[in-house]
C-alpha cells in the first residue's frame, strides 16, 4: 500500500445552504479520500474573479493512500453527486461546490488535468486565510515561502471574513458536538428505535423512557376519566426521578446523550387527559420540576399521520395499546404542536417520518441522519 500524503484541500460554495454544502463535502471526503486531519475556520468572501454571491470557504488536511489523480478524480465525482455541473470552457461561475488540491505532501506536479501545488494559490486570500489555521509554515515548494509570507506578499485586495461557524471532521464529532439530543413523537411514532439506532452508531449514551411497569397505564386505556389524574401524576414522578439519574450521570465512554422521550411530554399528555383544575394543579408542580432537568441541544419530533400511527400500534402488539382511540392520538399531536409554538426558543426539528421505513431501509435511515445533521450545523 501507498504511503499516507498530507493533502491539502481547499472548499468553498455561493449557492444553496453554503455551509450545509461545505459539511457534506468533508463528510464525502473523509468517505472516498482519506482521514480528515484538521479544518480551519469558516470564512466568508466576496466572489473572486467574476460578479455573484458570496462565498464560505474552509480548507482541510486529509491523510490519503490515493495518488494525486485518484484523489482529483474521487473530488470531480464528489462535486458532480452534489449537484456541481463544470463549465466545459472554463471560466468562473457560481456553483454549490467547489474543491480543489492545494498541496500533496511536498510533490510538484504539472499535467493538463492537474498542477500541485494549485497554480493561484498565492493569489487568492480566501485560501490563503483559512490555510494559515492549519499550515501556518506549510511551504510553497516552488516559491519557497510559508503561507504567512504568502499572504503578506498577496495582491489580492479583498479581505474575506472569518465567521463563528464550525465544521466537523466527521458524523460521529459532529454528534459529540450537540451533548444531549432528545427524539419525540406520538405513540408508535418509532422514537425508541430511531434512539437506539443514533446511540449505537455514534457512539451516544441511550436514555430510555420506563414505562411498562406503570399499574395505571392498562386502566387508563380502559376508563381514561377514572385514571387519568394519577396515571399522569405516576408518569411525572418516575419521569422525573429517571430522566434527572440518566442525564447527570457522565459516561466517559460515550460521546453524547440521547433519549427517546424529554420530560415536557409530561405536561403534553396530562393538558390532553386531564381535567382543567386537574392540569392546572398537576402544572404547578411539573413547573418546579422542569426547572431543575437538563435540556436537549435538539428536540428531533417525529411526525406521523393518525393512520400510520394506529397500524405501528397494532403491529407491535401491546395488547393494553389496542384501544387508543383515533382521537386520542390527534390531541396528542396538536399538544406538540402547541407546544412548539409556544416555546420557539428549542431547537426543534419536526421530520416527517410517514413515507420512511428507517428500520429497513438504510437509505431512509440516513435521510434522517442528514436532517438532524443539517439542522444541528445551523445552531
Amino acid at each position: 500500500m501507498a504511503e499516507l500524503k498530507k493533502t491539502f484541500i481547499s472548499i468553498g460554495s455561493n449557492l444553496g445552504n453554503r455551509l450545509q454544502n461545505l459539511q457534506e463535502a468533508i463528510f464525502l471526503l473523509g468517505a472516498e479520500v482519506g482521514e480528515i486531519a484538521e479544518i480551519s475556520k469558516v470564512y466568508e468572501s466576496v466572489s473572486w474573479g467574476f460578479t455573484s454571491s458570496d462565498f464560505l470557504n474552509a480548507c482541510l488536511v486529509l491523510e490519503t493512500h490515493l495518488a494525486p489523480l485518484q484523489v482529483l478524480e474521487k473530488i470531480l465525482t464528489i462535486e458532480k453527486s452534489m449537484g456541481r455541473e463544470r463549465m466545459q470552457e472554463g471560466g468562473y461561475e457560481a456553483r454549490i461546490i467547489d474543491i480543489d488540491i492545494i498541496y500533496y505532501g511536498r510533490e510538484i506536479l504539472q499535467t493538463d488535468h492537474l498542477v500541485i501545488p494549485h497554480a493561484k494559490l498565492q493569489e487568492r486570500k480566501f485560501v490563503l486565510l483559512p490555510l494559515a489555521d492549519i499550515a501556518p509554515q506549510m511551504y510553497h515548494p516552488v516559491l519557497g515561502k510559508d503561507t504567512r509570507n504568502l499572504i503578506q506578499e498577496s495582491k489580492d485586495k479583498s479581505q474575506p471574513v472569518k465567521t463563528g461557524l464550525m465544521l466537523y471532521k466527521t458524523k460521529q464529532a459532529l454528534f459529540s458536538s450537540l451533548s444531549f439530543i432528545a427524539i419525540e413523537g406520538n405513540i408508535g411514532a418509532g422514537k425508541t428505535t430511531l434512539a437506539h439506532k443514533i446511540a449505537a452508531d455514534y457512539n451516544g449514551k441511550l436514555v430510555l423512557e420506563r414505562f411498562a411497569d406503570n399499574p395505571f397505564l392498562p386502566k387508563f386505556y380502559e376508563d381514561q376519566n377514572r385514571y387519568a389524574f394519577p396515571l399522569e401524576m405516576s408518569f411525572l414522578a418516575d419521569r422525573y426521578q429517571q430522566f434527572t439519574d440518566d442525564t447527570s450521570q457522565f459516561d466517559l465512554f460515550k460521546n453524547f446523550m440521547v433519549s427517546d422521550y424529554d420530560i415536557y411530554k409530561s405536561l403534553i399528555f396530562a393538558q390532553v387527559t386531564l381535567q382543567k383544575d386537574e392540569f392546572n394543579l398537576y402544572r404547578k408542580l411539573f413547573n418546579l420540576m422542569y426547572k431543575e432537568v437538563k435540556k436537549p441541544r435538539i428536540y428531533v419530533y417525529l411526525y406521523q399521520s393518525t393512520e400510520r400511527l394506529l397500524e405501528n400500534i397494532k403491529n407491535r402488539g401491546r395488547a393494553y395499546e389496542q384501544s387508543i382511540e383515533p382521537e386520542y392520538l390527534d390531541r396528542i399531536n396538536k399538544g406538540y404542536f402547541d407546544f412548539f409554538k409556544s416555546y420557539p426558543e428549542q431547537n426543534t426539528l419536526i421530520v416527517d417520518v410517514g413515507e420512511l421505513d428507517f428500520v429497513s431501509s438504510l437509505k431512509d435511515y440516513n435521510t434522517i441522519i442528514d436532517k438532524i445533521k443539517n439542522f444541528a450545523i445551523t445552531l
